[in-house]
């Protein structure tokens, strides 16, 4: 009786080979469908790119140097007597016009010499009056015989000394008003006081610095530029840009350079005349002279983002706009700036290529124009 009851527990372990082999075959199935829906192929969608127009210029090689607003024209102003200063009419930063009174001097003294000169003129006046006469009177009695020639000859010799006298008191006279009017120190040219080391009660000489006026009719970029490209730079065609205004350019002309270097920063320096200036360049400004030197042939400036190396070729992309596509097209680099590469092969006017990631884009995946760059 123990037969019949083991019997069905080796039939139901004989079925579990079966069950697993149903159930791999299902999956194996499930994978199958999977792979056969995968099999079908989607094209993926466009890349956008950003693109720039290549533009040929004449090729031109153009350094830039760094320096400040300055006038041609500079005076230090002084007095040409000396004294105690009384009275300072003017400020740095003041404007002034020819003939303009800056500074004065205490005039008392130089008052009192003007009223010395003044009565020894008249003095001398005086005296030559009188020995005028006497020298008339006594030519006509040396004529008359009445008195001898000798006599004549001293009254002669007093009327020149007093004639002689009274011309030296007009030029002390005339020396006196000069001294007076130097007491107030007036500007000679229009322009602006950049300037001003004395104060109100100085003590100060003859010629001692004032004032320093500096003329704003004839302004100049003064740079400088290292000795190694001196020679060069002499003949670029060079223009002038501020740093408060970088879109606005001036004509300038190369007017002077410094016959030796700097001893310490080895470098010219070069002073270049501002053609037309206007009111916006005010004196200090920080300047910056660009000069360009004409070369050979024609060149492209593309953004310093559009250039990658391929196996250490610089290339681009090209963008063919009618199929959508990529095509990569190895140049020439002349140069490279911070911001730009100078391509001086390899490009033709027109075309457009990839401005902005080119190092990420794939030639196989189809891409669209979503900005044209300048």
């Amino acid at each position: 009786m123990s037969v019949p009851a083991s019997k069905p527990a080796r039939l139901a372990n004989s079925t579990r080979p079966v069950l697993l082999a149903g159930a791999l075959v299902s999956v194996a199935v499930g994978l199958a469908g999977c792979k056969s829906e995968g099999a079908e192929y989607k094209a993926p969608p466009p890349q956008p790119v950003r693109a720039a127009a290549v533009t040929l210029s004449t090729a031109t090689e153009t350094r830039s140097y760094t320096g400040t607003i300055k006038p041609r024209y500079e005076s230090d102003l002084g007095f040409r007597v000396s004294g105690k200063i009384v009275e300072r009419f003017i400020n740095i930063g003041d404007k002034v016009t020819p003939g303009m009174t800056l500074a004065t001097l205490d005039a008392t003294d130089y008052r009192l010499s003007l009223e010395s000169a003044d009565a020894e003129l008249k003095a001398a006046e005086s005296s030559r009056a009188q020995t005028d006469a006497d020298e008339k009177r006594f030519a006509r009695l040396t004529k008359e015989g009445w008195v001898s020639a000798a006599s004549y000859d001293q009254k002669k010799a007093a009327a020149d000394e007093a004639r002689g006298r009274v011309e030296r008191a007009l030029r002390s006279l005339s020396l006196a008003k000069n001294q007076l009017d130097y007491t107030s120190l007036r500007a000679t040219e229009a322009g602006i006081v950049t300037a001003l080391p004395v104060e109100v009660g100085q003590v100060v000489n003859a010629g001692q610095f004032i004032a320093r006026v500096a003329r704003l009719d004839e302004l100049e970029a003064v740079v400088s530029i290292p000795e190694s490209r001196i020679d060069s730079d002499r003949s670029a065609v060079p223009s002038v840009t501020l740093w408060a205004a970088p879109d606005l350019a001036y004509e300038a002309k190369l007017r002077e350079v410094s016959p030796q270097a700097d001893p310490a920063t080895r470098t010219y320096q070069a002073r270049y005349s501002i053609l037309k200036p206007n009111d916006g360049i005010g004196l200090g400004k920080t300047a910056t002279v660009h000069l360009a030197q004409m070369g050979n042939g024609a060149q492209a400036k593309l953004p310093l983002a559009a250039v990658f190396k391929d196996e250490g070729q610089p290339s681009v992309w090209l963008i063919d706009e009618t199929h959508g596509r990529l095509i990569k097209k190895g140049v020439e680099v002349g140069a490279w700036t911070e911001t730009s590469a100078i391509v001086t092969s390899g490009l033709e006017s027109g075309q457009k290529i990839v401005a902005t990631g080119a190092h990420k884009l794939d030639a196989a995946i189809p891409v669209r124009i979503i900005e044209v760059v300048q």
